[in-house]
């Protein structure tokens, strides 16, 4: 299999945990954190507009010109910046927000909430009875960086190029596309069954400004799956070859790439050709932009909270969890707390760790509240204990406990469940990796090593030079064929059962780091995909609580919200609930 290289995921989304923290551990090796008060944000229920036309309303005192820096404290940046390929929280929020459209996308509601929008399709698609055919028609006023016109036939191809999942194994298409789209049974991809105007695939037809998608199944959430890049255009032919492609895009959006260092620096401006009347939801206020990956978090904090020329006209997409009482109290509006649909958690080796009693153990042996601190995050404004794998705010889920109460940090209780399941003579021995790049993610580490090893656990931990992720999605490597614990942590690219349990449970699913296999949560996830529509979030939170009653294969660690600072001159600070990052398409320069 190809390698993987996928640093983080998004709607994306995946979220290292990364961070630091200050002075030695007292006696018993954890760190107590401080009294930080605090009101985690739900994620809100995602609503829908079908109408919505450009231009977007203007944002009120909003000015054109000047640039805007975003720092971006532990964050790797895209591995490409190919629309087809691109499946991470930090890329994804970058690039559709301002370079890349799709055919549905997310508004910015009037009561701060995502509201899912037309973008390059005239409104949010319709289907037949059962969802099984989905048309969407394409507007006419939308442009390429070069002036010429996104057609239908390029968007047709795009949405064909998710299906290349040797091409693309990182990108969402790979689990999306090729579990719902007709034909994909058949067929690889363009480049992989060598036929570069997709003639061979059935799946779609384009009459005029409209293409039809038939699926292979019932798909309810075509409208959701329309806002990942992925279901956007790209050039016919050789213009968009995935080997040069990923690395200068084609623009579509409001901005166009003018430099990129990848897991350094990119830099966007404006494209000339994009039309305001064409977008229901960007703006192109900033003349530049700049983003400046694998930022030292203290550095950054100083930059944003000194008063400093350089974070004036800065966003930082993190916060360090020491400087959050002090940027509450003198920040006001200019320090974000955004919610977000995703779920932190780590997922045990389900074919080396087969005894639930020991998946358990981990879970009570893991130092939540002092590995979140660890990594920058602060209790119960950043993170909260989570219990399901569907996180709030997704239709169906249930409000349930694993063990009838919250798991919380509790060695005592490791220890006896390893007794119980015969490992109470010696320390049970794991292996497990994590970023040596990111001094917050070192601290994290040590944080999770002192509460397993207390919780009746011996850790070898591998410091890693590259992203875990790149680690944990390849089969072939030779340190993750050691390792007995993973990471699994998932942000949905829309909020229903179908965009969350599958990915992380299917057999041969690329996020599945937990190599979780029954067949009968397999055969269950088949079954729910072919209920009715309204029938559908029930069963998956029903699932959901039955899969982690019985099988407990993914611990999760918490539910996620994020802190954004805003310099003083950044207009509009604002975060986008559907992603959990800024609010890209609607900041600007205060002149």
């Amino acid at each position: 299999m190809a390698r993987r290289h996928v640093r983080a995921l998004a709607a994306g989304a995946v979220l290292l945990l990364l961070a630091a923290c200050d002075g030695r551990p007292p006696d018993d090796g954890i760190v107590k954190h401080q009294d930080l008060t605090g009101s985690f944000v739900p994620q809100p229920v995602v609503t829908k507009d079908p109408g919505r036309d450009g231009p977007a309303p203007q944002v009120e005192g909003a000015t054109p010109g000047g640039t805007i820096t975003v720092y971006l404290p532990g964050a790797p940046g895209p591995d490409t910046l190919d629309p087809t390929g691109g499946w991470s929280v930090t890329g994804n929020a970058i690039l559709q927000g301002l370079v890349s459209r799709s055919l549905t996308q997310y508004a910015r509601g009037e009561d701060g909430q995502p509201v899912l929008v037309p973008d390059l399709a005239t409104d949010l698609g319709h289907h037949n009875d059962d969802f099984t055919r989905w048309t969407f028609t394409i507007r006419t006023d939308a442009t390429w960086e070069d002036g010429s016109p996104v057609t239908a036939e390029e968007v047709a191809f795009g949405i064909c190029r998710s299906l290349d999942a040797e091409a693309f194994p990182g990108g969402p298409g790979a689990e999306y596309s090729r579990t719902y789209f007709a034909g994909s049974e058949d067929y690889l991809g363009p480049y992989t069954d060598d036929d570069p105007g997709c003639d061979d695939w059935s799946g779609i037809e384009v009459h005029g400004q409209d293409i039809t998608i038939s699926m292979s199944r019932p798909f309810p959430d075509m409208d959701f799956w329309g806002a990942s890049m992925a279901m956007g255009p790209a050039p016919l032919g050789e213009a968009s070859d995935p080997s040069a492609y990923g690395h200068a895009p084609l623009a579509s959006g409001p901005y166009e790439v003018k430099r990129w260092s990848p897991g350094e620096q990119l830099v966007l401006v404006r494209n000339e050709e994009w039309s305001a009347s064409s977008d229901p939801a960007r703006h192109q206020y900033a003349d530049e932009w700049v983003f400046k990956f694998n930022q030292d978090q203290d550095v950054v904090d100083e930059i944003m909270l000194s008063g400093s020329t350089a974070g004036r006209r800065a966003v930082s997409t993190s916060l360090g969890a020491g400087r959050f009482t002090d940027a509450s109290s003198r920040l006001g509006e200019r320090l974000v707390q955004q919610s977000s649909p995703c779920v932190a958690s780590i997922a045990p080796d389900y074919t080396r760790i087969t005894d639930i009693r020991v998946r358990k153990a981990l879970a009570y042996a893991y130092p939540y509240e002092d590995a979140w601190l660890a990594g920058g995050d602060v209790p119960d404004v950043t993170r909260v204990p989570a219990s399901s794998l569907l996180p709030p705010g997704v239709a169906g889920r249930r409000d349930y406990q694993v063990d009838g109460e919250q798991i919380t940090y509790d060695p005592a209780r490791s220890r006896a469940l390893l007794a119980e399941a015969g490992h109470g003579d010696e320390p049970y021995p794991i292996t497990m990796a994590y970023y040596d790049l990111d001094q917050r993610a070192r601290d994290a580490q040590d944080q999770i090593t002192t509460g397993f090893e207390a919780g009746g656990f011996s850790v070898k931990a591998i410091p890693l030079q590259e992203s875990p992720y790149d680690v944990w999605l390849d089969p072939d490597d030779e340190v993750n064929q050691t390792l007995d614990i993973r990471g699994s942590n998932w942000c949905p690219p829309w909020p229903t059962g179908a965009a969350m349990l599958p990915p992380l449970l299917k057999p041969g699913a690329a996020y599945n780091t937990a190599h979780f296999d029954e067949p009968a949560v397999t055969e269950e996830m088949e079954r729910i995909a072919t209920l009715p529509a309204k029938e559908q979030p029930g069963a998956w939170g029903e699932l959901d609580e039955r899969i982690m009653k019985t099988w407990f294969p993914i611990i999760p660690t918490g539910y996620v919200n994020r802190l954004f600072v805003f310099g003083d001159h950044v207009g509009n600070p604002a975060g986008d609930g559907s992603t959990g990052t800024p609010d890209y398409k609607d900041l600007y320069v205060v002149r």
